[in-house]
């Protein structure tokens, strides 16, 4: 089988899932289908060559969906188990970034921009380079214009955001497995929990 990786990505509105084979993709899919993940996953890794079978097992572990990234999650722990392979994740964020620059001609610095819960957008700033120049946060659309570091949006939420200003162009982005490729070794590795940016909205209550 050599070197496979299976790439998986149903954090947001999009599925895929994509199979690479030393590094060469093999086979995709994707599809913008808003819901109906934990339907669509399974026989979309099916139809893949073997099965989707690999050695690797790559996953978006948020933000986004909650159940999106939940699912995604729970497809890759179990057929890392099932195969008896490695498995590791990547932030959702830092896909499209990479995404965006590589769609490129004159490659510049990107502000991302996701559909967050309760109004709020997902913001990261992006340098020329990919290298993430701030911290993950969850901002109202206000706040994040003043967060933009960037006169370029990327993401699902690009367009609203930048509707509310002048001067800037955008790009509505949504992460595809098969791009994965693009992103460095470091930020494939990260440890396989979600990662939901912002606070749970119900608290514990608390003993007097």
């Amino acid at each position: 089988m050599g070197n496979r990786t299976l790439a998986i990505d149903t954090a947001t509105t999009a599925c895929s899932v994509a199979l690479f084979d030393s590094g060469k993709s093999i086979a995709s899919a994707y599809e913008e289908i808003g819901r109906g993940h934990a339907e669509k996953l399974v026989p979309m890794i099916a139809k893949m060559p073997d099965k989707g079978r690999a050695d690797k097992i790559l996953v978006n572990c948020g933000p986004g969906s909650f159940t999106g990234v939940r699912i995604g999650l729970s497809a890759a722990k179990a057929l890392a188990m099932a195969w008896h392979a490695e498995i590791s994740g990547y932030q959702c964020l830092h896909l499209v970034a990479a995404q965006a620059l590589a769609d490129m001609k004159d490659v510049s610095p990107v502000f991302v921009v996701m559909v967050g819960g309760h109004g709020e957008y997902f913001v990261q700033n992006f340098a020329a380079d990919g290298s993430a120049l701030d911290d993950l946060l969850s901002l109202s659309p206000q706040a994040a214009l003043h967060h933009a570091k960037a006169n370029y949006f990327a993401g699902s939420a690009a367009k609203p955001l930048a509707d509310l200003t002048t001067g800037v162009s955008y790009s509505s982005i949504l992460p595809d497995a098969t791009q994965s490729a693009l992103l460095t070794s470091d930020e494939k590795f990260l440890d396989v929990s979600p990662i939901y940016g912002r606070a749970p909205d119900a608290q514990p209550a608390h003993r007097a």
